[in-house]
């Protein structure tokens, strides 16, 4: 009988890497083999807590180990495709933090990577997996609100620039700002709610009004001792025409004059009820206010719907070995959907440099 366990290396030790050891630590028949970051002893602490025996500078020395199944990689932007890319041909499985990309020209040669290899390549696109948008989901799916036709989605903050002067704000590193960063986020969670149609045009603004003048950082952030110039948007919104005839607005900012407490919402109207969910405090709120709207018999029958706190990171990576057991669903988990997303978000950008609307191919 074949060794079960699954051996995975983790490429980054920042907050979303030590999501992921957490993650795989948690799971039977996993075994965290590897840990690859640049501060010294942060890797050393992590790989002690891990039990983790191989600790590398270099992501290219850990890919290249013996035995090794999969790879999770949490790391700049700028990074995720040459990693992914190189891990891939090497036969490992990859979860990558989002978004899947700079571009979708990277991405699609993730993707291309994976089909090649008969590999999975999975993104973390875990807020889709919050309690809140799973029931919500269900209530759509079902057919309970009838036809969507027009839905409102955004994430809002205040001050939520992650680090000035870092790659977060570096265009070439990043490939844009919340955009890129959270409205993925709200692009991925609305599509699916509204049960994956595929967005056909798109007309966008961005703006970078604030962030260039050192207004809306995180609080917690320390200032970059080689910090660079502000290069990305700090709010935009877009107006999605999704084949069917159906219609998406999204806003996302990182910085705007605004209630100080983020936002994360989505509301929907459907022919034959609609639906807000509002989590104030974005993702400290565990689960959000949900409500749905609907008539019976001509009546007002309004209701809130009951809903669970999500498995966040947890939860995508407890699919992600899910699937890796189970070889017949490789083939559909090729990164796709993700790469879907990063087309959508290229779009967003070329139509609001070029003032109009601009068709997704």
């Amino acid at each position: 009988m074949s060794d079960p366990t699954l051996r995975v290396g983790v490429i980054g030790i920042g907050w979303a890497g030590q999501q992921a050891l957490a993650a795989y630590q948690a799971l039977p028949d996993v075994e965290i083999v590897a840990i690859a970051g640049q501060e010294a002893d942060l890797l050393a602490s992590l790989g002690e807590q891990y039990g983790a025996k191989q600790l590398f500078e270099s992501w290219e020395k850990l890919i290249e180990l013996p035995g090794l199944d999969a790879v999770s990689i949490a790391v700049p932007t700028v990074l995720h495709a040459p990693i992914a890319i190189a891990a891939l041909k090497r036969g490992l499985h990859v979860l990558s933090e989002k978004p899947l990309a700079r571009n979708g020209v990277e991405g699609q040669q993730m993707v291309d990577a994976a089909r090649s290899a008969g590999r999975v390549l999975d993104i973390v696109f875990n807020h889709r997996l919050r309690g809140d948008i799973q029931a919500l989901g269900e209530i759509i799916h079902r057919g309970d609100l009838g036809r969507p036709y027009y839905a409102k989605a955004s994430w809002m903050r205040r001050r939520g620039i992650p680090k000035l002067g870092s790659w977060f704000t570096n265009q070439e590193m990043s490939g844009g700002g919340p955009l890129a960063d959270i409205g993925v986020h709200v692009l991925d969670y609305s599509l699916f709610l509204l049960g994956e149609p595929r967005v056909t045009s798109v007309s966008a603004v961005t703006y970078a009004e604030l962030g260039h003048r050192d207004i809306g950082e995180m609080k917690w952030s320390a200032k970059s001792e080689a910090a660079s110039k502000f290069e990305v948007e700090d709010f935009a919104a877009a107006f999605l025409r999704l084949e069917g005839g159906g219609t998406l607005v999204l806003e996302t900012s990182w910085a705007a004059f605004r209630d100080p407490l983020d936002l994360i919402d989505f509301s929907v109207l459907g022919t034959d009820g609609g639906a807000e969910l509002r989590a104030v405090g974005a993702t400290k709120a565990k689960v959000g206010d949900l409500r749905v709207y609907r008539d019976v018999d001509g009546e007002i029958a309004d209701y809130t719907p009951p809903a669970e706190p999500g498995r966040a990171h947890a939860g995508v990576v407890e699919n992600f070995v899910r699937v890796l057991r189970n070889p017949e669903e490789w083939a559909a988990n090729d990164g796709s959907t993700a790469l879907k997303r990063a087309r959508v978000i290229d779009a967003c950008y070329q139509s609001a440099a070029e003032k109009k609307e601009i068709v997704v191919e």
